[in-house]
């Protein structure tokens, strides 16, 4: 059984359509108003125009040594996906609840909302904060302000606890995501004189083949004792448009691409390379063809690679209140890799499957909300000293 309490706040946040291309707020000002109402002092940081915001909210003393628990508040979306119920309506079936984010990641928010006036019943020796972000499902866009103004605008935390489902198992380590988009502009003309055009999707190839070499050198030096699955920095290329027809000399073509790197991994030489073959070896020929013609490239996102931390001080806590000695590494991204290059000792831990993530029927068993809750209750026991 899960306290009512968790179930009702589940509800409330899956309740909310915070599907990235929307705006979060409604849920933000709920969980606000909420937490204000149990005492806490809360900081917002906005998107650009407005739309979106994070909130960060702190219980307990104003000192430093504290906790964070962490998690976005945006979901992916739902088109096209056949579920048997509504995705913003929570649903309870044979032991699990249904709906859009239980497992990634409203259920985690959720009962630490609820668990909120757990914490305040007892005076904290350690702060306890609440961070919620915007838009980290499409490239951890919405943290990085929140992680400036915990840092410049709140003591010092100890440790940073990111409630990613793991199925409550510590993660201690996690690839990253390097996001990119490519545009070629060319030269059009008249596919029986090609001479006179320069075409962007040949030009396009060649990179993209460079690419796919970069690819296959790091899977081919892989070490197989690699924790990570599959354990090299992989690449892939996800999607390309161009052209208007067949008789028509290529003029545009646009392709995005990413890389996942290890922890460790030297992203800026990948980086360096792509844009050097580019440059050097792909340009100069367009630009024969068509002296106007360029190649730019942009990183929409980028989600860093979480480092496991030698006797890290949020690892050491977690294995203290559970009892657990094994850690994993997982393939997918989070924000904690972001925590982490600010200084912060950080592990991804949290309730459900990321099996279950970003498909349709997505849920959550009713056990692992009531592990999330004996957790941090223990936490919060941890924090009253």
């Amino acid at each position: 059984m899960i306290r009512p309490e968790s179930r009702e706040m589940i509800a409330r946040l899956v309740g909310f359509d915070t599907v990235s291309a929307k705006s979060n707020l409604a849920l933000i000002d709920f969980a606000q108003d909420y937490l204000e109402r149990q005492g806490a002092r809360c900081r917002r940081t906005a998107s650009p125009d407005g739309s979106k915001a994070n909130l960060l909210a702190s219980l307990g003393p104003e000192a430093p040594g504290g906790v964070v628990l962490s998690g976005h508040s945006d979901v992916v979306p739902v088109e096209g996906q056949p579920w048997e119920s509504d995705p913003f309506t929570l649903v309870e079936r044979d032991g699990r609840l249904y709906g859009r984010g239980t497992a990634d990641m409203k259920s985690f928010l959720a009962v630490a909302l609820a668990l909120v006036p757990e914490f305040t019943a007892r005076p904290l020796t350690w702060p306890i904060h609440l961070a919620f972000s915007y838009d980290e499902e499409v490239g951890c866009t919405g943290v990085p302000a929140l992680i400036e103004d915990l840092t410049r605008a709140v003591p010092e935390p100890a440790l940073v606890i990111v409630g990613e489902p793991t199925s409550m198992q510590i993660v201690n380590g996690h690839k990253g995501c390097f996001l990119f988009e490519t545009r070629i502009t060319g030269q059009a003309a008249h596919s029986s004189l090609p001479q006179l055009g320069a075409n962007a999707i040949f030009a396009a190839g060649r990179i993209i083949a460079h690419i796919a070499e970069l690819a296959a050198a790091k899977r081919a030096a892989a070490d197989p004792a690699n924790p990570f699955d599959p354990p090299y920095t992989s690449f892939n290329l996800g999607e390309i448009e161009g052209g208007k027809a067949i008789n028509i000399v290529a003029q545009d073509c646009t392709f995005t691409w990413e890389f996942r790197p290890l922890p460790g991994e030297d992203t800026d030489a990948i980086i360096a390379e792509v844009e050097r073959f580019a440059r050097e070896e792909v340009l100069p020929e367009l630009q024969s063809q068509a002296p106007h013609a360029t190649i730019e490239t942009r990183r929409p996102a980028t989600v860093l690679p979480l480092a496991p931390e030698h006797e890290g001080a949020a690892e050491t806590l977690v294995r203290r209140l559970t009892g657990a000695n094994d850690t994993a590494v997982v393939s997918f991204g989070t924000e904690g890799g972001l925590f982490q290059a600010a200084g912060l000792s950080t592990i991804v831990f949290g309730p459900g499957s990321i099996d279950q993530a970003h498909q349709a029927n997505e849920f959550i068993s009713l056990e692992q909300v009531a592990a999330c809750e004996a957790f941090l209750l223990k936490l919060r026991d941890w924090a009253a000293g």
